[in-house]
């Protein structure tokens, strides 16, 4: 088990946005969690990368609980993707080895180099890899933080939205690149994404937020009609084509 998240709770001043939340998480498993805007999807992923303190539950990522590492343990095993990121007068390459900071004791590495040059090649970003981030359109930008986060070698990935400002081939693409690096290295992954179709394509387990707390949690059994309806308040049908699950609004 790679994640563990037992019973935690959240509120904004006196207002809760996460009430008894429990579930876990495998290894080689991605996760998207689904539900209607401010359902709590950020301020989830903000808990368990410690941004954030849970006013009661536990979380734990592999044996260690996430309240009691340092901020630098905790980069070692979470990579996150933030919804808004800043651009700046970094390059590309300079971006991107910032995701192995966490690993640098005195100074970059062979091993870093090399590894930023995998990543870099891995999202199609070498021919950009001089490129100032100020200079980069909003997709372009996107992928490269998603590559910075997959760079810190992490065990498990939080991705706030990571098809954002991408067209509909570089939404597959990324997304394909994370779901690989998944099954490939056995690390797990939680995106939050609102479209269901991608979510259907690439996840194994979907967990739906609403009402403070988890509404249904699972594999292929809970992206069910009722369940989609309930939960976004319009109807739907679930249909293959091409074998391929795709939820259709009426």
């Amino acid at each position: 088990m790679i994640l563990n998240i037992n019973g935690i709770e959240f509120s904004y001043s006196s207002v809760p946005v996460l009430n008894n939340v429990t579930f876990t998480l495998e290894r080689g498993e991605v996760l998207s969690i689904l539900g209607n805007n401010g359902a709590g999807k950020s301020t989830l992923l903000k808990c368990i990368n410690k941004i954030l303190e849970p006013h009661k539950g536990t979380i734990y990522i592999e044996k260690d609980e996430i309240s009691k590492l340092s901020r630098v343990d905790v980069a070692k095993k979470i990579g996150y993707v933030a919804q808004r990121h800043e651009s700046g007068r970094f390059t590309v390459f300079d971006a991107v080895l910032l995701g192995r900071k966490p690993h640098i004791k005195w100074d970059v590495t062979q091993k870093d180099i090399k590894i930023v040059n995998s990543v870099l090649k891995k999202f199609d970003l070498e021919k950009l890899s001089l490129r100032y981030l100020s200079e980069l359109s909003g997709g372009e930008l996107q992928k490269v933080v998603i590559a910075r986060a997959m760079a810190q070698q992490p065990v498990l990935m939080l991705l706030d939205e990571p098809t954002n400002n991408l067209d509909l081939k570089n939404q597959i693409e990324v997304l394909k690149i994370i779901r690989e690096a998944v099954k490939e290295q056995n690390i797990a992954a939680i995106v939050i994404i609102h479209d269901l179709n991608l979510a259907l394509r690439f996840s194994d387990k979907f967990l739906f937020l609403k009402d403070n707390t988890i509404y249904a949690y699972g594999g292929m059994e809970v992206m069910t009609e009722e369940i989609i309806g309930s939960v976004y308040g319009i109807h739907v049908v679930v249909e293959k084509i091409h074998d391929i699950p795709v939820v259709i609004p009426l």
